[in-house]
């Protein structure tokens, strides 16, 4: 069985190299990386021990938001319920406009105002900001995947009898790790 010795290191840290580089090189060509703050947090871990193997994935939190959408206060992307997300706007839960905030961010770090239709002029990036933040309030936010597809991808791609070892360990933890966000 495939469940000790190099060759299960071997896949599970090309499975791993696989799914950090994906992610980073999805979020780019999505242009999500404004900061680059998310794309340097990706990362991931490789634990051996006697008789089993640990893989953990980081990020910062927002990736999560970022990866699986957030549903809105009236209206909700339809590829959040195939995907599922645990994030909802106003349950209360997150820090008290920390929206609001890393709206404001973005829009001063992108120099990205709107115009007022009547008088042509630029809002401020604090009226910008709250106009962002209030269509993503309503609207939610839309999934990106970008770590997602990655990582089913690669999945997908590793040695059947490694898969069958460690499938439901893996689905467990999975299952675990999501509801603890």
């Amino acid at each position: 069985m495939l469940t000790k010795g190099k060759k299960a290191r071997t896949a599970l840290d090309k499975f791993r190299r696989f799914v950090v580089q994906e992610s980073k090189n999805q979020l780019k060509k999505q242009n999500k990386s404004a900061s680059g703050k998310l794309l340097n947090s990706i990362s991931s871990k490789l634990k051996e021990s006697e008789n089993s193997f640990s893989l953990e994935f980081f990020m910062e939190e927002y990736g999560y938001y970022q990866d699986r959408g957030v549903k809105g206060k009236t209206s909700t992307y339809p590829e959040i319920a195939k995907f599922g997300t645990l994030a909802k706007f106003g349950s209360g839960k997150g820090k008290k406009g920390g929206l609001t905030e890393g709206i404001k961010n973005w829009v001063k770090r992108k120099r990205f105002q709107f115009q007022d239709k009547k008088t042509k002029r630029f809002l401020s990036y604090n009226s910008t900001a709250f106009l962002i933040t209030r269509s993503i309030w309503n609207k939610g936010l839309k999934p990106s995947l970008f770590f997602t597809k990655p990582f089913e991808k690669a999945f997908k791609q590793l040695p059947e009898k490694l898969v069958n070892a460690y499938a439901l360990e893996l689905e467990d933890f999975i299952k675990f790790s999501l509801s603890k966000k």
